[in-house]
């Protein structure tokens, strides 16, 4: 045995810990957590800046909603609320598609983007803290044409109030000299595309939602507008909120402005508790779904457990049925017992036992030689003839060598062999 730094129970906890840590990592990297929290001072759910909405993402949880972050394509037609902020270089054909999908899948909430924005690295000799962000400007996305036929958008010194059409309550903006708001040609008609819920002194939708065949009690309530006579049940609704300060972090810094916004999210999902999802993807957040993503998802989950599991067995009966690892030994071992053992071996191996009969005979022959005190290279007939004068009874010398020559299987020459050393030692006696 060699000697061991550590004990048993020391290497069977760095293992697991080795292992557990692996896993970690594998789970880590299938599931998207080694790539920061997010708050990079974007205008999406992750962001706590100003143009982010991690204040909506909170207060809509706190108020009892099931509230998730979609990082993947496939969860925008997950049934519940889509809330979509997407940035200014949007793919508008692409967004379309995607809201066009989720009509019959569930209601949807677009929040267009207004503000141009620039973050603030940490530790420029300002206090700015991890996500902040420095305010440039503000631009309308120029692919809200690919969503609504004939909108427009335009930004305004619009007052300072805004009002919510559910309780004709003021809403209090957050920059009033810079307002975006959602109009039609030719004004308001019996049959407007776009519903108002929160309007401007002029008119202008600062959030509004489609009038199609649908069914939006909630929506309508709040509007003023009636239901259809006979709606289409299987349409959901798309709520479009032109004016970001309404649901960002910048505007729910006050308190009138985070109600209405709570009430809008509550009044989109249709009074339905969850679940919310909040879209990062078009932000450039997702992730795909790769090998170690798939690993650790139902239903390969339970297969990937199982392995863990019979790979953690395989190696406690490893550990505990080897032990520490041996010395290895000398291919050839000191000493004259080693070297008769490997010559043996070696004869053995190259099957020649017969050949050992006779020069095992002059051996024997030798060795009496000296012991009787006659000269080297003495004949057979010569020892015969002393064991005669000893009256050492049994068979000759002669006939014992004879013997031990012609045999040839291992147990006849280990039996005559034995004889031959038998008469030796009658000799000696």
């Amino acid at each position: 045995m060699s000697a061991q730094p550590f004990g048993p129970r020391a290497v069977l906890a760095l293992v697991g810990i080795g292992a557990l840590t692996f896993v970690a990592l594998l789970y880590a990297l299938g599931n998207g957590f080694t790539g920061g929290s997010g708050n990079d001072g974007g205008g999406h759910a992750l962001s706590r800046s100003l143009t982010g909405y991690a204040a909506l993402a909170e207060l809509t949880e706190r108020s009892g909603m099931e509230v998730s972050i979609a990082r993947e394509d496939r969860l925008l037609r997950a049934p519940g609320l889509l809330i979509l902020t997407p940035p200014h270089d949007a793919d508008g054909d692409k967004l379309a598609a995607l809201i066009e999908a989720r009509r019959t899948l569930g209601p949807t909430l677009l929040v267009l983007p207004k503000w141009t924005a620039r973050q603030i690295p940490p530790g420029t000799g300002t206090d700015a803290k991890t996500g902040w962000v420095m305010l440039g400007g503000t631009q309308s996305p120029r692919w809200i044409g690919a969503l609504t036929d004939g909108a427009k958008l335009g930004i305004a010194n619009n007052g300072n109030t805004a009002t919510s059409l559910d309780q004709t309550s003021a809403v209090p903006l957050a920059v009033p000299a810079q307002v975006q708001t959602l109009t039609e040609p030719g004004g308001d008609d019996d049959s407007p595309t776009l519903l108002a819920l929160v309007e401007n002194d002029n008119g202008g939708k600062l959030a509004a939602y489609a009038n199609d065949d649908g069914s939006y009690p909630a929506l309508d309530d709040w509007s003023g507008w009636g239901s259809p006579d006979e709606p289409d049940e299987s349409l959901f609704p798309l709520v479009i909120v032109a004016e970001p300060d309404l649901l960002d972090n910048y505007g729910l810094a006050r308190r009138e402005t985070a109600l209405t916004a709570l009430r809008l999210v509550r009044a989109t999902a249709g009074g339905r508790t969850g679940p919310v999802l909040f879209d990062v993807t078009l932000n450039g957040l997702g992730r795909t779904r790769n090998l170690l993503t798939l690993a650790f998802t139902p239903p390969v989950l339970a297969a990937t457990l199982a392995l863990l599991m019979a790979a953690f067995v395989v190696a406690w009966r490893a550990f505990n049925r080897f032990g520490p690892p041996r010395l290895q030994a000398r291919a050839i071992a000191y000493g004259k017992s080693a070297l008769v053992e490997n010559s043996a071996g070696l004869i053995r191996r190259a099957g020649r036992l017969r050949l050992l009969g006779a020069p095992y005979a002059a051996l024997i022959a030798a060795r009496l030689a000296r012991l009787l005190g006659l000269p080297p290279g003495v004949s057979a007939q010569a020892i015969d003839s002393a064991q005669i004068r000893r009256g050492l009874p049994g068979p000759s010398f002669t006939e014992l060598s004879a013997a031990l020559a012609a045999a040839r299987s291992p147990h006849d020459l280990i039996r005559r062999a034995a004889a031959l050393r038998s008469l030796e030692k009658a000799f000696s006696s």
